[in-house]
Protein backbone atom coordinates (compact mmCIF):
# COMPACT_ATOMS: atom_id res chain seq x y z
CA UNK A 1 0.00 0.00 0.00
CA UNK A 2 0.93 3.34 -0.86
CA UNK A 3 2.16 5.96 1.62
CA UNK A 4 -0.90 8.33 2.47
CA UNK A 5 1.41 10.61 4.02
CA UNK A 6 2.41 11.12 0.42
CA UNK A 7 -1.08 11.29 -1.10
CA UNK A 8 -1.83 14.87 -2.45
CA UNK A 9 -4.57 16.01 -0.06
CA UNK A 10 -7.07 18.43 -0.58
CA UNK A 11 -9.25 19.64 3.32
CA UNK A 12 -12.35 20.60 3.27
CA UNK A 13 -13.83 20.56 6.45
CA UNK A 14 -11.37 21.88 9.35
CA UNK A 15 -12.25 24.93 11.74
CA UNK A 16 -8.99 27.09 12.36
CA UNK A 17 -9.88 27.50 15.47
CA UNK A 18 -9.71 23.88 16.44
CA UNK A 19 -6.07 23.50 14.88
CA UNK A 20 -4.55 25.31 16.92
CA UNK A 21 -1.35 23.58 18.77
CA UNK A 22 -1.53 22.91 22.44
CA UNK A 23 1.79 24.98 23.17
CA UNK A 24 0.57 27.91 21.41
CA UNK A 25 -2.81 27.43 23.02
CA UNK A 26 -0.14 27.47 26.25
CA UNK A 27 1.87 30.59 25.48
CA UNK A 28 -1.65 32.78 24.15
CA UNK A 29 -3.24 31.90 27.33
CA UNK A 30 -0.04 32.76 29.32
CA UNK A 31 0.24 36.21 27.90
CA UNK A 32 -3.99 37.18 28.45
CA UNK A 33 -3.82 35.36 32.00
CA UNK A 34 -6.33 33.12 30.61
CA UNK A 35 -6.54 29.41 32.87
CA UNK A 36 -7.58 26.90 29.63
CA UNK A 37 -9.02 23.46 31.19
CA UNK A 38 -7.40 20.53 30.34
CA UNK A 39 -8.38 18.81 27.45
CA UNK A 40 -10.84 15.65 28.40
CA UNK A 41 -9.49 12.19 27.21
CA UNK A 42 -13.23 12.34 26.09
CA UNK A 43 -15.82 15.07 25.26
CA UNK A 44 -19.49 14.25 26.97
CA UNK A 45 -20.93 15.57 23.49
CA UNK A 46 -21.00 18.58 21.48
CA UNK A 47 -21.97 20.92 24.52
CA UNK A 48 -19.04 20.04 25.94
CA UNK A 49 -16.89 20.26 22.87
CA UNK A 50 -18.20 24.07 22.45
CA UNK A 51 -17.11 25.32 26.22
CA UNK A 52 -13.64 23.64 25.59
CA UNK A 53 -13.33 25.53 22.14
CA UNK A 54 -14.80 29.08 23.56
CA UNK A 55 -11.82 28.81 26.12
CA UNK A 56 -9.60 28.53 23.88
CA UNK A 57 -11.41 31.06 21.16
CA UNK A 58 -10.51 33.34 23.70
CA UNK A 59 -6.82 33.26 23.85
CA UNK A 60 -6.99 34.80 20.24
CA UNK A 61 -7.26 38.53 20.80
CA UNK A 62 -4.30 40.26 19.37
CA UNK A 63 -3.93 40.40 15.56
CA UNK A 64 -0.19 38.55 16.15
CA UNK A 65 -1.95 35.88 17.72
CA UNK A 66 -4.81 35.36 14.72
CA UNK A 67 -1.90 35.50 12.27
CA UNK A 68 0.40 32.89 14.38
CA UNK A 69 -2.29 30.26 14.35
CA UNK A 70 -3.08 30.37 10.35
CA UNK A 71 0.59 30.78 9.81
CA UNK A 72 0.94 27.25 11.90
CA UNK A 73 -1.89 26.03 10.00
CA UNK A 74 -0.41 26.17 6.82
CA UNK A 75 3.10 24.76 8.52
CA UNK A 76 0.88 21.90 9.88
CA UNK A 77 -1.11 20.93 7.02
CA UNK A 78 1.51 21.52 4.39
CA UNK A 79 3.31 18.60 6.41
CA UNK A 80 0.13 16.24 6.28
CA UNK A 81 0.57 16.27 2.16
CA UNK A 82 -1.99 19.02 2.19
CA UNK A 83 -1.69 20.68 -0.94
CA UNK A 84 -4.84 22.90 -0.88
CA UNK A 85 -7.34 23.79 1.91
CA UNK A 86 -10.50 25.60 3.16
CA UNK A 87 -10.41 26.86 6.51
CA UNK A 88 -13.10 28.01 8.40
CA UNK A 89 -12.93 30.69 10.61
CA UNK A 90 -16.06 32.81 12.82
CA UNK A 91 -14.42 35.63 12.13
CA UNK A 92 -17.37 37.53 12.74
CA UNK A 93 -18.03 36.43 16.01
CA UNK A 94 -14.48 37.48 16.94
CA UNK A 95 -14.52 41.34 15.23
CA UNK A 96 -17.81 41.56 17.55
CA UNK A 97 -15.87 40.32 20.29
CA UNK A 98 -12.81 41.90 20.32
CA UNK A 99 -14.83 45.57 19.16
CA UNK A 100 -12.84 45.43 15.38
CA UNK A 101 -15.07 43.85 12.95
CA UNK A 102 -12.44 43.87 10.50
CA UNK A 103 -9.50 42.71 12.35
CA UNK A 104 -9.02 39.01 13.29
CA UNK A 105 -9.99 38.53 9.27
CA UNK A 106 -7.26 40.79 8.17
CA UNK A 107 -4.55 38.98 10.38
CA UNK A 108 -5.57 35.49 9.61
CA UNK A 109 -5.14 36.57 6.23
CA UNK A 110 -2.06 37.49 6.86
CA UNK A 111 -1.17 34.38 8.84
CA UNK A 112 -2.19 32.33 5.68
CA UNK A 113 -0.34 34.82 3.05
CA UNK A 114 3.00 34.11 4.84
CA UNK A 115 2.31 30.33 5.72
CA UNK A 116 1.56 29.69 1.87
CA UNK A 117 4.27 31.59 0.80
CA UNK A 118 6.87 29.77 2.88
CA UNK A 119 5.35 26.23 3.31
CA UNK A 120 3.85 25.62 -0.47
CA UNK A 121 0.38 25.10 0.23
CA UNK A 122 -2.74 27.09 -1.21
CA UNK A 123 -5.33 27.88 1.43
CA UNK A 124 -8.81 29.84 1.24
CA UNK A 125 -11.45 30.36 3.98
CA UNK A 126 -14.85 29.81 4.98
CA UNK A 127 -16.81 32.08 7.51
CA UNK A 128 -18.93 30.26 9.51
CA UNK A 129 -21.90 31.70 11.81
CA UNK A 130 -23.47 29.70 14.32
CA UNK A 131 -27.44 29.17 13.70
CA UNK A 132 -28.00 30.53 17.27
CA UNK A 133 -26.19 33.98 16.83
CA UNK A 134 -28.05 36.73 15.40
CA UNK A 135 -28.76 38.14 11.29
CA UNK A 136 -27.05 40.82 11.51
CA UNK A 137 -23.59 39.10 12.68
CA UNK A 138 -24.51 36.86 9.46
CA UNK A 139 -24.68 39.94 7.81
CA UNK A 140 -21.18 41.07 8.43
CA UNK A 141 -19.89 37.61 8.03
CA UNK A 142 -21.44 37.79 3.82
CA UNK A 143 -19.71 41.44 4.00
CA UNK A 144 -16.70 40.53 4.60
CA UNK A 145 -16.73 37.26 2.47
CA UNK A 146 -17.33 40.17 -0.31
CA UNK A 147 -14.50 42.04 0.49
CA UNK A 148 -11.72 39.45 0.47
CA UNK A 149 -11.32 37.41 -2.57
CA UNK A 150 -9.49 34.56 -0.35
CA UNK A 151 -12.94 34.14 1.47
CA UNK A 152 -14.58 31.28 -1.12
CA UNK A 153 -18.06 30.54 1.10
CA UNK A 154 -19.98 31.15 3.82
CA UNK A 155 -21.91 28.89 6.43
CA UNK A 156 -23.94 28.12 9.35
CA UNK A 157 -22.54 25.76 12.27
CA UNK A 158 -23.90 24.94 15.55
CA UNK A 159 -26.75 23.60 16.79
CA UNK A 160 -28.70 22.21 14.12
CA UNK A 161 -32.33 22.80 15.30
CA UNK A 162 -32.32 25.90 15.09
CA UNK A 163 -33.84 26.77 11.76
CA UNK A 164 -32.24 28.55 8.75
CA UNK A 165 -35.34 30.16 8.17
CA UNK A 166 -34.19 33.62 9.64
CA UNK A 167 -30.92 33.80 7.50
CA UNK A 168 -32.82 32.76 3.25
CA UNK A 169 -32.41 36.39 2.25
CA UNK A 170 -28.26 36.53 3.02
CA UNK A 171 -28.13 33.40 1.35
CA UNK A 172 -29.68 34.55 -1.60
CA UNK A 173 -27.71 37.56 -1.52
CA UNK A 174 -24.66 35.03 -0.89
CA UNK A 175 -25.46 33.08 -4.16
CA UNK A 176 -26.09 36.32 -5.97
CA UNK A 177 -23.13 38.02 -4.89
CA UNK A 178 -20.66 34.65 -5.65
CA UNK A 179 -19.91 33.22 -2.99
CA UNK A 180 -20.06 29.53 -2.04
CA UNK A 181 -22.77 28.94 0.74
CA UNK A 182 -21.56 25.47 2.71
CA UNK A 183 -23.64 24.19 6.00
CA UNK A 184 -23.16 22.04 9.06
CA UNK A 185 -26.22 19.73 8.53
CA UNK A 186 -27.30 15.91 9.31
CA UNK A 187 -24.37 15.60 12.28
CA UNK A 188 -26.37 16.24 15.25
CA UNK A 189 -29.90 16.38 13.75
CA UNK A 190 -31.09 14.47 11.11
CA UNK A 191 -32.13 13.72 7.09
CA UNK A 192 -34.69 17.05 7.43
CA UNK A 193 -31.78 19.27 8.62
CA UNK A 194 -29.61 18.34 5.55
CA UNK A 195 -32.59 19.28 3.17
CA UNK A 196 -33.07 22.52 4.51
CA UNK A 197 -30.09 23.39 4.14
CA UNK A 198 -29.95 22.00 0.04
CA UNK A 199 -33.72 23.95 -0.67
CA UNK A 200 -33.22 27.16 1.93
CA UNK A 201 -29.71 27.01 2.97
CA UNK A 202 -28.94 26.52 -1.33
CA UNK A 203 -26.10 24.77 0.03
CA UNK A 204 -22.67 24.07 -2.74
CA UNK A 205 -21.70 21.07 -0.21
CA UNK A 206 -22.85 20.00 3.08
CA UNK A 207 -20.82 19.52 6.30
CA UNK A 208 -21.01 16.34 7.79
CA UNK A 209 -24.15 15.07 6.37
CA UNK A 210 -24.02 11.44 7.09
CA UNK A 211 -27.49 11.47 8.60
CA UNK A 212 -28.73 12.03 5.28
CA UNK A 213 -29.28 8.15 5.13
CA UNK A 214 -32.27 8.12 6.57
CA UNK A 215 -34.17 9.07 3.98
CA UNK A 216 -33.46 7.44 1.08
CA UNK A 217 -35.26 10.12 -1.38
CA UNK A 218 -32.67 13.11 0.24
CA UNK A 219 -30.01 10.34 -0.62
CA UNK A 220 -31.26 10.18 -4.25
CA UNK A 221 -31.09 13.71 -4.66
CA UNK A 222 -27.63 14.02 -3.19
CA UNK A 223 -26.64 11.51 -5.79
CA UNK A 224 -28.32 12.96 -8.55
CA UNK A 225 -27.32 16.62 -8.17
CA UNK A 226 -23.44 15.35 -6.55
CA UNK A 227 -23.70 17.50 -3.50
CA UNK A 228 -20.26 16.88 -1.78
CA UNK A 229 -20.51 15.82 1.88
CA UNK A 230 -17.74 16.68 4.04
CA UNK A 231 -17.46 13.79 6.30
CA UNK A 232 -15.04 13.28 8.91
CA UNK A 233 -15.22 10.52 10.85
CA UNK A 234 -13.05 10.79 13.92
CA UNK A 235 -14.64 14.07 14.98
CA UNK A 236 -18.04 12.44 14.85
CA UNK A 237 -16.67 9.76 17.56
CA UNK A 238 -15.28 11.98 19.87
CA UNK A 239 -18.27 13.81 20.35
CA UNK A 240 -20.41 10.91 20.43
CA UNK A 241 -22.04 11.22 17.34
CA UNK A 242 -20.98 7.58 16.13
CA UNK A 243 -20.30 4.64 18.60
CA UNK A 244 -16.88 3.81 16.60
CA UNK A 245 -14.89 4.30 13.72
CA UNK A 246 -15.79 0.73 12.92
CA UNK A 247 -19.27 1.31 13.26
CA UNK A 248 -18.99 5.01 11.05
CA UNK A 249 -21.58 5.06 8.03
CA UNK A 250 -19.14 6.21 6.00
CA UNK A 251 -18.87 2.91 3.83
CA UNK A 252 -22.98 3.32 3.65
CA UNK A 253 -22.35 6.93 1.83
CA UNK A 254 -19.92 5.78 -0.69
CA UNK A 255 -21.96 2.76 -1.57
CA UNK A 256 -25.11 4.80 -2.08
CA UNK A 257 -22.94 7.13 -5.23
CA UNK A 258 -22.87 9.75 -2.96
CA UNK A 259 -19.71 12.12 -3.32
CA UNK A 260 -17.93 11.78 -0.11
CA UNK A 261 -14.57 13.57 1.16
CA UNK A 262 -12.62 12.89 4.21
CA UNK A 263 -11.84 15.77 7.11
CA UNK A 264 -10.63 16.61 10.48
CA UNK A 265 -13.50 18.80 11.56
CA UNK A 266 -11.57 19.54 14.97
CA UNK A 267 -8.29 18.36 15.15
CA UNK A 268 -7.16 19.32 18.47
CA UNK A 269 -10.21 17.58 19.61
CA UNK A 270 -9.44 14.20 18.02
CA UNK A 271 -5.82 14.46 17.98
CA UNK A 272 -6.02 13.20 14.02
CA UNK A 273 -4.46 14.90 11.44
CA UNK A 274 -5.81 14.61 7.89
CA UNK A 275 -2.96 11.82 7.13
CA UNK A 276 -4.01 9.78 10.48
CA UNK A 277 -7.83 10.58 9.22
CA UNK A 278 -7.08 8.75 5.71
CA UNK A 279 -5.21 5.89 7.61
CA UNK A 280 -7.76 4.98 9.93
CA UNK A 281 -10.47 5.37 7.29
CA UNK A 282 -8.15 2.88 5.23
CA UNK A 283 -7.82 0.42 8.04
CA UNK A 284 -11.34 0.67 9.25
CA UNK A 285 -12.80 -0.17 6.24
CA UNK A 286 -10.31 -2.30 4.41
CA UNK A 287 -9.96 0.52 0.96
CA UNK A 288 -7.18 0.15 -1.26
CA UNK A 289 -4.89 3.09 -3.00
CA UNK A 290 -7.35 3.56 -5.67
CA UNK A 291 -10.02 4.42 -3.29
CA UNK A 292 -8.10 6.60 -1.02
CA UNK A 293 -7.05 8.05 -3.70
CA UNK A 294 -10.51 8.25 -5.35
CA UNK A 295 -11.33 10.51 -1.63
CA UNK A 296 -8.69 13.08 -2.51
CA UNK A 297 -9.55 13.98 -5.88
CA UNK A 298 -13.46 13.56 -5.12
CA UNK A 299 -12.25 16.89 -2.02
CA UNK A 300 -10.55 18.48 -5.24
CA UNK A 301 -13.34 18.83 -7.58
CA UNK A 302 -15.53 19.50 -4.94
CA UNK A 303 -13.57 22.49 -3.77
CA UNK A 304 -13.86 26.17 -4.79
CA UNK A 305 -10.20 26.19 -6.26
CA UNK A 306 -9.72 27.64 -9.25
CA UNK A 307 -9.47 25.11 -12.70
CA UNK A 308 -5.68 25.15 -13.06
CA UNK A 309 -5.24 24.09 -9.42
CA UNK A 310 -8.00 21.77 -9.61
CA UNK A 311 -5.98 20.08 -13.25
CA UNK A 312 -2.24 20.59 -11.21
CA UNK A 313 -4.09 18.99 -7.88
CA UNK A 314 -5.34 15.50 -10.54
CA UNK A 315 -2.07 15.55 -12.01
CA UNK A 316 -0.46 14.82 -8.48
CA UNK A 317 -2.55 12.12 -7.12
CA UNK A 318 -2.25 10.39 -10.61
CA UNK A 319 1.40 10.42 -10.03
CA UNK A 320 0.92 9.67 -6.52
CA UNK A 321 -1.29 6.29 -8.44
CA UNK A 322 1.57 5.64 -11.33
CA UNK A 323 -1.57 6.27 -14.18
CA UNK A 324 1.29 8.59 -15.21
CA UNK A 325 3.77 5.88 -16.38
CA UNK A 326 4.37 5.01 -19.43
CA UNK A 327 4.13 1.22 -19.97
CA UNK A 328 7.36 0.05 -21.85
CA UNK A 329 6.81 -3.57 -20.93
Amino acid sequence: MRDLLTLPKAHLHVHLESTVRPETVAALADAHGIVVPPLPEAFDGFTQFAAHNGVVRSCLQRPSDFARIAREFCADEAAQGTRYAEVTFTAAAHGERLGDPGMPLLAVLEGLAAGQAEYGIEVRVILDHPRRRSLERLRTTLRLAVSHPEVVAIGVAGEEDHPLTPFADVFREAAEAGVGLVHHAGECCGAASVREALTLGRADRIGHGFRALEDPSLVAELRDRAVPLEVCPSSNVALGLAGSLSSHPLPLLVDAGLVVTLNTDVPSATGATLTSEYVAVREAFGYDDSAMAAFSAAAVSASFAAEDTKVRLRKEIDTWMGRDQVNTC
